[in-house]
């Protein structure tokens, strides 16, 4: 592999061979994705213009289960990010124990600059250009960075007319009506939220006590804020693509999150009369966002948010990765000397991926669970998980990310295992 985000990736999983038993087999397979396809897609524009546009699918490993994966939008999307991000994914659906192997999909694209029609005709678009290499048992597909609900069911519904029958399982993150799973869209927060209750029970911190800034005040970093705030913790900062605002004695939330639909933005002002309350606040940017004395710090927004450059200065005594890949590994070494624990995103975010399994398991049973039943059975997966992951971590005196990848590995390394090993082959013709 060569020196690019996968490459610094794979660095976290060479940490974590240090900690386990499996063969050298394994160990191979793990190094490179299984398939990866680039395509193009071309859409009509509403001026009558053809446009191309590049997409990508990538399944990393499919040993556990069917590949399993979202699907961002963003003018950034590469295929080394999305080998990247099917990396992760491998490893994240291992260590909550899903039967899903690891995949990501995406397409480089503004989405704010397209209509609402054309940004169904991509989508339909880029499902034509991928459709013999995804499906319920082969690669299934979710939302991620700008896309949602209304995207996935376009996505589901174009699968469907190619292969002339109605197949929801190809798709989760659905709405409701085309067989979505009840608690989907805030199922990443609301992991995240379990995560940080039982470490923070770990460490023996109270809620009421403890700070909490969010970078990224997306779709998960606002609905986590929220969750927090209810819960007792303060939540001092938060920030979104244009900026964002700081206040010691903390944010009214519910008012913020009114004010960001409301003006498409953060922007940087706090707002007014029935809107929010007034409260004294600063206004700062996203990197400043980083570097505030708080207790917590959950970067939601992007990959490599925290590197070797702005790592020492960093304050806060916890991180908890919700965004995918917010911290470099050059970076994670100078926070572990600095005794700031990271809680990876391969565990903290593993939420929607997990209520993503409930639904696929849904779609192909054709029986469907209320809001109560996802939520508990969620509350149990994640807080079984982080507690095996802190365990984990104590006994072999690890970071919590090596032990996240040791306990995926052990899984993974059981099942690459299982079709046979170089020791095997060899015992059987001696």
């Amino acid at each position: 592999m060569s020196k690019s985000l996968l490459a610094d990736a794979s660095i976290r999983l060479e940490n974590a061979l240090k900690h386990v038993d499996i063969s050298d087999d394994a160990i191979e397979r793990l190094k490179y994705p299984k398939t990866s396809l680039m395509v193009s897609i071309p859409i009509r524009m509403d001026d009558g213009s053809l446009k191309m546009f590049r997409g990508y699918r990538v399944r990393y490993d499919d040993t556990r289960g069917p590949g399993k994966g979202g699907v961002r939008y963003h003018p950034n999307v590469s295929l080394d990010e999305v080998q990247s991000l099917a990396f992760w994914m491998t490893f994240k659906c291992a260590l909550l124990d899903l039967p899903f192997g690891g995949a990501k999909g995406g397409i480089t694209v503004d989405p704010k600059a397209l209509s609402k029609a054309e940004l169904e005709r991509l989508s339909r678009g880029y499902i034509e250009a991928i459709a013999d290499s995804i499906g319920p048992d082969t690669d299934i597909l979710a939302p991620d960075v700008y896309t949602n609900a209304m995207i996935m069911g376009w996505m589901m519904d174009q699968y469907s007319i190619i292969h002339r029958r109605i197949v929801p399982g190809v798709v989760t993150g659905k709405p409701l009506s085309m067989g979505g799973s009840q608690g989907r869209s805030t199922a990443t927060a609301t992991g995240a939220f379990h995560v940080i209750n039982t470490v923070c029970e770990k460490l023996g911190r109270s809620p009421e006590k403890t700070t909490v800034a969010v970078q990224g005040f997306g779709n998960a970093g606002a609905e986590v804020a929220q969750q927090l705030a209810n819960m007792g913790y303060k939540v001092v900062a938060v920030s979104d693509s244009r900026g964002g605002i700081y206040a010691e004695q903390g944010l009214d939330i519910p008012s913020i999150r009114h004010y960001k639909v409301e003006n498409r933005g953060i922007k940087a002002v706090y707002c007014e009369n029935t809107l929010c309350n007034i409260v004294e606040h600063k206004v700062l940017t996203n990197e400043e966002l980083l570097t505030l004395d708080v207790d917590i710090l959950i970067p939601a927004a992007l990959e490599n948010q925290i590197t070797a450059q702005n790592a020492h200065q960093i304050k806060a005594k916890l991180i908890f990765e919700v965004a995918n890949g917010p911290i470099t590994s050059e970076a994670d070494k100078i926070l572990e000397q600095n005794d700031i624990m990271v809680v990876p995103d391969i565990l903290t975010n593993a939420g929607g991926v997990t209520v993503s399994h409930f639904e696929w398991v849904q779609n192909r049973n054709g029986f469907y669970w209320s809001a109560t039943e996802v939520k508990q059975k969620l509350k149990e997966k994640m807080i079984r998980e982080a507690e095996n992951v802190w365990e984990l971590a104590q006994t072999k005196q690890l970071s919590m990310r090596t032990a996240a990848y040791t306990h995926a590995l052990n899984r993974l390394g059981d099942a690459l295992d299982a079709k046979g090993t170089r020791n095997y082959f060899v015992g059987s013709s001696s």
